[in-house]
């Protein structure tokens, strides 16, 4: 078990890791629409390649991460990152910047997984529930002060600066890990060849939620969303006092419907950044004040993380994850529509509370509800990536087949979170809900 001043280092490692992604993720559609001209469906193309290049290599990556060692990925990972932020400082069309996009979006999928493994390695199932609250409101705090201070950056620094600015931290993490190394545990196949004792906790495939920020779970408990689903779940013995009390079936029947949502969760999330440039514009805010305004729903989803951590009375209430998702439909619509700069604001406070209560109840579920190791992981990381898929490639298809109707990409997701509800609603009823 890594001692707490390197868990220490390994947060901060995460901190840095999350402000450079939220820096370059997010603004990297400003840069877009400033340098080439883009518009919503040029951004919202982006999104999806992004997210369907994910799919696959967090898969891959999660595995060489198990095989290979945490440290090993985490290097990979950092110098991958700067490599290709640095190619994009010198590649002035816009293929390259996509190829710069993809390159990055592969290589930040080598540090989420041993990242997580690394903070959680070696709790036990008292302490488990408290490290993950402080991971995920970490990673959460970085990608809310990257968005809050990327627009004055970019004012004082340059464009530019969304590319050297994340390579420079990258190449600071990667000095950091070198210096954390001695302390850091191995995985199973390096034990196998004379290594330390095997962790607790192994990385699995991660998923990154482009939002600027990675959902982490321990590796062989818990997966969340934005971000990591179930790969190995606690056993019955690391189960809370309070799901010992809850029926079995009405656990699992919590746990499907906070999977469901969760993902379409993620739909609305990265349909929702890559039209930030294009809100900004209607309500003709500068850049600092598009961070400003638009990083209210990352500060709200972070108050949310710590609201839910510290009071459990939404735990198995069905009302909340319902009245989440219902608000979560109605802020996302509100959000991409609003004509006014206090309406924007309050769709925000809206959106980050709702996102936040759907991804936490993911997490809570995945950790207090879920019985079988290794049937889930997979599933349901290819079912978060396809959600963050699936919000930008439907959102860029409606604009593209009907350009006449400027908000058509809005209604588009809209209806397809609506029809989520009836999901969440058909598993409710399959289930033996009765709270």
């Amino acid at each position: 078990m890594p001692s707490p001043p390197r868990k220490i280092g390994f947060l901060i490692l995460e901190a840095m890791n999350a402000f450079a992604m939220a820096y370059y993720f997010n603004y990297l559609f400003f840069y877009l629409q400033k340098q080439f001209g883009f518009g919503s469906i040029g951004n919202l193309t982006f999104s999806a390649l992004n997210g369907f290049v994910y799919i696959f290599s967090s898969l891959y990556a999660g595995r060489f991460a198990q095989k290979r060692g945490y440290i090993l990925s985490l290097r990979v990972g950092f110098l991958g990152m700067a490599t290709a932020l640095t190619a994009g400082l010198f590649l002035p069309v816009m293929f390259g910047q996509l190829g710069v996009l993809l390159l990055w979006t592969i290589a930040i999928c080598f540090t989420w997984p041993a990242l997580e493994a690394l903070v959680t390695d070696g709790e036990d199932s008292q302490s488990l529930p408290r490290m993950v609250g402080i991971y995920n409101m970490v990673w959460a705090s970085g990608g809310a002060l990257a968005f809050f201070s990327g627009g004055a950056l970019v004012q004082l620094l340059g464009w530019k600066s969304i590319f050297w600015l994340p390579a420079s931290l990258h190449l600071v993490q990667l000095a950091l890990t070198s210096w954390l190394r001695s302390g850091a545990r191995v995985p199973p196949a390096m034990a196998d060849r004379g290594s330390p004792t095997r962790s607790t906790f192994e990385p699995r495939p991660g998923f990154m939620s482009t939002d600027g920020r990675q959902a982490m779970a321990p590796a062989a408990a818990l997966e969340s969303r934005g971000p990591l689903l179930l790969d190995e779940d606690l056993s019955a013995t690391a189960r809370s006092s309070e799901a010992a009390a809850i029926p079995p079936a009405l656990a699992r029947t919590f746990l499907r419907m906070a999977w469901a949502a969760n993902p379409l969760a993620y739909v609305a999330i990265n349909t929702a950044l890559p039209l930030m440039p294009e809100i900004a514009g209607r309500l003709k805010l500068s850049p600092m004040q598009a961070g400003f305004v638009c990083s209210v729903f990352m500060f709200a989803r972070l108050g949310a993380f710590v609201a839910l951590w510290r009071w459990t009375g939404w735990h198995y209430r069905f009302g909340w994850l319902l009245s989440a998702y219902l608000l979560l439909i109605l802020s996302f619509t509100s959000l991409l529509l609003a004509p006014f700069l206090w309406a924007v604001v309050l769709a925000q406070l809206v959106f980050g509370w709702s996102i936040g209560l759907i991804y936490y109840s993911s997490l809570f579920y995945s950790m207090d509800a879920s019985e079988t190791k290794g049937v889930h992981g997979g599933f349901h990381e290819a079912a978060i990536g396809l959600g963050i898929f699936t919000g930008p490639a439907m959102g860029a298809c409606a604009l593209f087949f009907f350009p006449h109707l400027p908000n058509v990409s809005a209604w588009a997701v809209s209806g397809l979170l609506a029809s989520g509800f009836f999901v969440l609603s058909g598993l409710r009823r399959g289930g033996p809900l009765n709270r």
